[in-house]
């Protein structure tokens, strides 16, 4: 294993092959259930590969880990830990042969070991092996809070937090079945993520000391890969969420910042009111991102915006409806993400929500509840919403245009 082979972590860069990496790639969150040889769709797996690499998206935020029955609500259809400790080895072998044929293309990975969200299953899917209480779903319930407050008390069950510890420990220590590297092993992985979006809520204290606990443990299991949280940040609404990008990133386990922007969900922009709202809207998302470079920058590590995304015009739900708002809009993220590189800030990636590809918008506007095609947007939202196709031409154009100039900007130094 030649340790420099790893992309590192230099101050407020990453370093791959001793170069200044940059990126602009996408979320595949689906892309170990897709290449699972049984449950999933080799041929199509291989086809979104084949076209990310072409648009220059060699950065691919993937599950590492869904939990809970299969077909359970709102959730993956086949999961790949069905019962603690119990693992699909169809996905398990999906996830391999994924990561098999991203080392082909000189992809790299970003796994997200859980989920505060249920559309993977996650952490609400430990709380209820360890309590046996029913997972307050809130599609069902219309109650964000109390299912939000449920899954936070992951951070002081035990039960909970050991069996998500063996997860993490079995993924990291797993030997890929086709190259007989161990994970830890793989530099095609590029980091670990604790969980995607964990809040703190009700129980900051432990958060934190899970966050201390899990990064730790992660660094043991992979001195030579990447660890960072997963989370959005300091969120929009910390008095409720508990989180603070300041605090939750101090430990020098973690190696950079993540933060997620919803401008949309958090009702900065209204699709239906594109012209009054849009505007402010994108003002509100570059303050978040420079509020975290500030974070970033006090503590001496890189800044990755690793979701955001926007509607397709006028809140259309079709495949074939335009996007002529989402490219507007992610026009101006990457011309912020290239000045903020050309000036050295520390805020150095991005990758958008995500990838829809080949697949088919079967409900759109409704969720699939999970008997629908892989498409970007989860089961338990409007299908069709935020993903991104294949036939989106205009927005791979985009995408493409400026990967090529982060390749410039990455050669300056040389």
């Amino acid at each position: 294993m030649a340790e420099n082979m790893f992309i590192k972590v230099e101050g407020n860069q990453f370093i791959k092959n001793n170069r200044p990496y940059y990126f602009i790639g996408t979320n595949f969150w689906y892309g170990a259930h897709l290449a699972a040889k049984q449950s999933g769709d080799r041929e199509r797996l291989l086809k979104e590969l084949d076209t990310l690499k072409q648009n220059g998206m060699t950065n691919l935020r993937i599950m590492a880990g869904s939990e809970g029955k299969n077909h359970a609500p709102y959730g993956i259809p086949i999961s790949m830990q069905p019962a603690p400790g119990v693992y699909n080895d169809d996905v398990l072998e999906g996830l391999d042969f994924l990561l098999a044929e991203m080392q082909k293309r000189d992809m790299q990975a970003v796994l997200c070991l859980s989920n505060f969200w249920y559309w993977s299953g996650g952490m609400s899917h430990y709380v209820s092996w360890a309590t046996g209480e029913t997972i307050p779903y809130p599609n069902d319930t219309n109650d964000w809070e109390r299912y939000m407050r449920f899954t936070a008390a992951f951070y002081t069950n035990e039960v909970a937090l050991n069996a998500y510890k063996k997860h993490v420990e079995t993924i990291i220590t797993r030997v890929n079945t086709l190259t007989q590297k161990a994970y830890f092993e793989d530099v095609t992985i590029m980091c670990w993520e604790l969980a995607n979006e964990p809040y703190a809520m009700q129980n900051k204290a432990a958060y934190i000391k899970w966050i201390e606990n899990s990064s730790a443990f992660i660094k043991m299991l992979a001195p030579h890969q990447l660890v960072t949280i997963g989370g959005e940040g300091t969120t929009p609404f910390p008095w409720f969420t508990n989180n603070h990008g300041l605090t939750d990133y101090q430990f020098d386990s973690l190696d950079y910042i993540t933060i997620h922007i919803w401008i949309q969900n958090w009702e900065w922009y209204h699709p239906n009111n594109h012209a009054k709202t849009y505007k402010n809207a994108l003002k509100k998302a570059k303050n978040y991102i420079q509020d975290h470079v500030t974070i970033a920058n006090t503590l001496n590590k890189p800044l990755v915006l690793e979701e955001f995304g926007i509607s397709r015009d006028n809140l259309e739900y079709y495949k074939q409806a335009t996007v002529n708002h989402r490219d507007t809009y992610f026009k101006a993220i990457f011309d912020f993400l290239c000045e903020n590189i050309e000036n050295n800030t520390g805020f150095v990636g991005c990758n958008f929500w995500a990838w829809g590809g080949l697949g088919a918008v079967h409900t759109p506007g409704n969720v699939s509840n999970n008997n629908m095609e892989f498409i970007g947007d989860p089961a338990h939202e409007p299908q069709g919403w935020y993903s991104v196709f294949e036939s989106d031409t205009t927005t791979l154009q985009l995408i493409n245009d400026y990967n090529l100039k982060l390749s410039t900007l990455s050669n300056r130094y040389f």
